[in-house]
């Protein structure tokens, strides 16, 4: 009897999270809409979603953020941002993080949440992982994007891991694509997220969601072979901190 109420309320909890993810949406979504319909608006829309949709589903869920820094990122400038996923709220999680505007590269999957998918086709750099076309169309639309002065923001995982998995292996494309660009690549540790609001249904609770933003790891003088070696430390540093 008490695990039958104890799920009721988990379920009570998945659904308050997504009345949190939908309202702001429609009720923000001329503004939304408009800062979505030229690239050069984005830094608009992107004020809007951290601010009045990411930080409202966070307190809403009474999970509130707490951030430490190693280092800050400078106003104006790319980065590529990496951190382990787990969890829906690691997209809020980092629109909090992150003051400076980036850009999501995610599964084109996404695209079918209702109310979520319409803002997410519009803003972010959707990939097909079973495509190499899909894949290669990726650098030149974060080309694009970090010649606007954007930063791009990837769950280098390219999915959520087993349940029984720490920090899955990580993929080459966000350290191939910091590389070729030469900007540092951001790695950060959300420690808390899987226990908050995992993608098991009958889990979850408000809690703290703690972040910790480590050093930067530069990449100015890097070649693209050494892309497995700057993968292998970053995940390194995550792994370290979550075990």
């Amino acid at each position: 009897m008490v695990q039958f109420f104890r799920n009721i309320g988990y379920a009570l909890y998945r659904i308050w999270f997504y009345l949190l993810v939908a309202l702001p949406i429609f009720i923000f979504f001329p503004f939304l809409l408009l800062t979505t319909l030229s690239e050069k608006t984005y830094s608009q829309f992107f004020w809007l979603a951290r601010n009045l949709w990411a930080r409202p589903i966070l307190y809403g869920m009474g999970c509130f953020p707490k951030i430490t820094r190693e280092q800050r990122m400078e106003k104006r400038k790319s980065y590529m941002l990496v951190s382990n996923h787990t969890s829906m709220l690691d997209i809020m999680l980092m629109l909090v993080v992150s003051k400076n505007p980036f850009v999501f590269v995610g599964k084109k999957e996404l695209v079918k949440i209702p109310v979520f998918g319409f803002f997410y086709k519009r803003v972010c750099i959707m990939v097909d992982r079973d495509s190499i076309r899909s894949r290669t169309g990726v650098y030149l639309r974060a080309q694009r994007r970090l010649d606007q002065g954007l930063s791009i923001c990837i769950f280098p995982e390219g999915g959520v891991p087993e349940e029984d998995v720490i920090l899955d292996e990580f993929k080459d494309g966000a350290f191939k694509m910091a590389i070729a660009h030469k900007i540092p690549v951001v790695p950060m540790t959300f420690y808390d997220n899987k226990k908050r609001f995992s993608f098991s249904f009958f889990s979850g609770g408000p809690g703290r969601v703690r972040a910790k933003v480590h050093r930067f790891f530069e990449t100015g003088i890097l070649a693209e072979e050494d892309k497995s070696t700057l993968r292998e430390e970053v995940r390194e540093v995550i792994l370290k901190e979550l075990s």
